[in-house]
């Protein structure tokens, strides 16, 4: 099969818009020589002579009066689709993104985004989904627009990404816990009773490993599966839950926060977006949203 040449679609636009091989030749600054042969290709393609001789000029045929309404849009939307998109109407964009985030984010940022973005772009709708793995199937799926957590090497490489902001663990006692009033030091740490974060294991991956390294083993009563139900379960017990703390600000609302008598990593929070959605005028203003929200709560 042979493909056809598209480039003799804005050959064929301008001879039919000019009426003249020269004028046709001049505005696509095209030599005579050039232009004559792109007109006999033209002819060889479409059957038709195009354009023929009536006294000192050139008429075009039926056929080429048929297709110079339909050869301009072509060129036109052609043009449209090669050029760089053009800046967006926030007020006008009518669009739904699906966030998909760890727990904690939507209750700390959630109902800033959806107040900024209706403020900004008030067709726009916000859909926040649970980021229950690492996987970014999801991203490269566009089931999800766009993701926030801890970067894994099960992003995939290909993953576009931009820091959010730096996390840290806190403890997390309900307000009337007998650590509430005094100090908590590793021993006192050590000798509560825990609540453990973790999706597969009973181990908190990178707490226990600082746990370790400082010489504290600390007693696990109970596992969940996320941060918020942790915190539920220390409002409602004397346990002790270990969350970070940007993440979790509105969830520890009416309890007690401490400092850990250990050191402990930093937590680094990124949103990530798969690259199909890089120069999308839309997704640009979301991801600048996102960040501008993140950043204002430093």
């Amino acid at each position: 099969m042979i493909h056809p040449d598209f480039n003799l679609l804005v050959t064929l636009d301008a001879v039919l818009a000019e009426g003249s091989v020269a004028r046709a030749a001049q505005r696509l600054r095209l030599s005579p020589s050039a232009m004559s042969r792109a007109l006999a290709r033209l002819r060889e393609s479409t059957g038709d002579p195009l354009l023929v001789r009536a006294g000192r000029g050139l008429v075009p045929t039926p056929r080429a009066l048929e297709l110079r309404e339909r050869v301009s849009q072509l060129v036109d939307e052609a043009s449209a689709v090669l050029r760089p998109a053009a800046a967006i109407d926030l007020r006008l964009l009518k669009r739904s993104f699906t966030l998909r985030t760890r727990d904690g984010f939507v209750e700390s940022f959630g109902a800033q985004l959806i107040a900024r973005a209706a403020s900004q772009a008030p067709l726009v709708r916000l859909h926040f989904t649970a980021r229950l793995d690492k996987e970014s199937s999801s991203l490269r799926d566009a089931l999800v627009d766009l993701e926030t957590g801890v970067l894994h090497a099960a992003s995939g490489p290909e993953i576009r990404t931009r820091m959010l902001f730096r996390d840290s663990f806190v403890g997390v006692i309900r307000s009337g816990h007998a650590l509430a009033r005094a100090k908590v030091t590793a021993a006192r740490y050590a000798k509560a009773g825990h609540i453990g974060v973790a999706r597969r294991s009973a181990r908190s991956g990178q707490l226990d490993a600082a746990l370790e390294a400082s010489g504290i083993e600390r007693e696990l009563i109970t596992v969940v599966g996320d941060f918020s139900s942790a915190l539920a379960l220390a409002r409602q017990t004397n346990l002790i839950a270990t969350v970070p703390e940007r993440q979790t600000g509105s969830l520890r609302e009416g309890m007690h926060t401490f400092t850990l008598p250990f050191a402990t990593p930093d937590i680094t929070v990124s949103m990530l977006w798969h690259p199909r959605h890089e120069a999308d005028p839309g997704h640009r203003w979301l991801r600048g949203l996102v960040f501008e929200v993140c950043a204002a709560s430093r």
